[in-house]
């Protein structure tokens, strides 16, 4: 990881116009992504990881959804702003995304070959030959076995771990400067997900590539990722360090979150915590901390107004009252 910023979301809202309301899916989302920096987005199912995620690239479906205001910057530009024949330019090509289910994500009545020729040949330029001859060696990278023969395969005869490693492939053949993983082991068993988290931290620090790294797993995050941010319904309550964050979280949701996980290293170790309650009904959710249903430690101001993010040391920044009303 370097100094130099390629990405800045600044102040992102993504809203989606329904019958009972309005979804504030994504609701003021901003931070950096540095060069070879493997930054992780956590919370709950509905807290807008993916949501955040499709906006920078603005692959929003409207209607029902909105960008409604924010920046994404890259390269200098906005990627919200600029036309979409030069946006086409930059997805697959420097920004590219993985999706959490590789058999939805790939076309099943078309071969691997036809599917991963036709992104290289889009952004890179080459004939079909050198594209060709560029996927087989993306997917040899991908640790798929004899892919001058498998790369003529349907998706259907790869197993689950291995259509992921052809995303992989896929989403890396064109050394792309972000690539954007949505939950990329979700439907994998627990053996393959630490090959395939493992091959995708190989991968991109030999090609100098930046990851936005999706998931619910905690794990996955302390073993991959440089920086952390926390999300909860829409906003990011906690962001810092990986281990700062670990080490001494701050806002009440993160702790919660990092008390619910199983620990091997503890012996007779207590029933595992669940954080008590559920997560908020986004549609026209009023100017308040929507956590403090849930928190142990809420306080009057906390159902009245939604509080500012307070900054520390090392660039840690939450947004919790019980900071803010220290440091006043």
């Amino acid at each position: 990881m370097t100094d130099e910023v390629i990405l800045q979301v600044r102040d992102l809202k993504t809203y989606f116009t329904v019958d009972e309301g309005v979804v504030k899916a994504v609701d003021g989302v901003s931070f950096d992504l540095h060069k070879g920096e493997t930054l992780g987005i956590v919370g709950e199912s509905g807290s807008g990881k993916s949501v955040t995620n499709l906006s920078i690239i603005n692959m929003i479906p409207n209607p029902p959804g909105k960008i409604v205001g924010g920046q994404v910057l890259f390269s200098g530009k906005d990627l919200l702003k600029i036309p979409a024949s030069e946006l086409r330019h930059i997805r697959g090509n420097k920004i590219s995304m993985i999706f959490q289910d590789p058999m939805t994500s790939l076309n099943p009545f078309l071969k691997i070959s036809t599917q991963m020729i036709e992104t290289i040949v889009l952004h890179q330029g080459l004939d079909k030959k050198a594209a060709k001859e560029k996927a087989i060696e993306m997917l040899k990278l991908a640790g798929i076995p004899a892919p001058e023969k498998r790369i003529d395969q349907y998706p259907h005869q790869f197993s689950g771990g291995m259509r992921q490693r052809v995303m992989i492939a896929m989403g890396l053949s064109c050394n792309p400067e972000i690539l954007i993983a949505d939950e990329p082991t979700s439907a994998l068993d627990v053996t393959i997900q630490a090959q395939i988290l493992e091959l995708m931290q190989e991968l991109t620090k030999r090609l100098g590539t930046a990851v936005i790294l999706i998931t619910h797993s905690l794990g996955v995050v302390a073993g991959m990722c440089d920086t952390l941010c926390v999300m909860y319904a829409g906003r990011i309550v906690e962001r810092g360090k990986t281990d700062d964050i670990f080490e001494d979280p701050k806002h009440p949701y993160t702790q919660g979150l990092i008390r619910s996980v199983p620990r091997l290293d503890k012996e007779n170790a207590d029933r595992l915590y669940s954080i008590p309650g559920q997560p908020p009904n986004v549609i026209d959710l009023p100017d308040c901390c929507p956590f403090y249903p849930r928190c142990e430690k809420a306080k009057d101001i906390c159902k009245k107004k939604y509080p500012p993010v307070t900054g520390f040391e090392n660039g840690r920044a939450v947004s919790c009252w019980l900071y803010a009303e220290e440091t006043k």
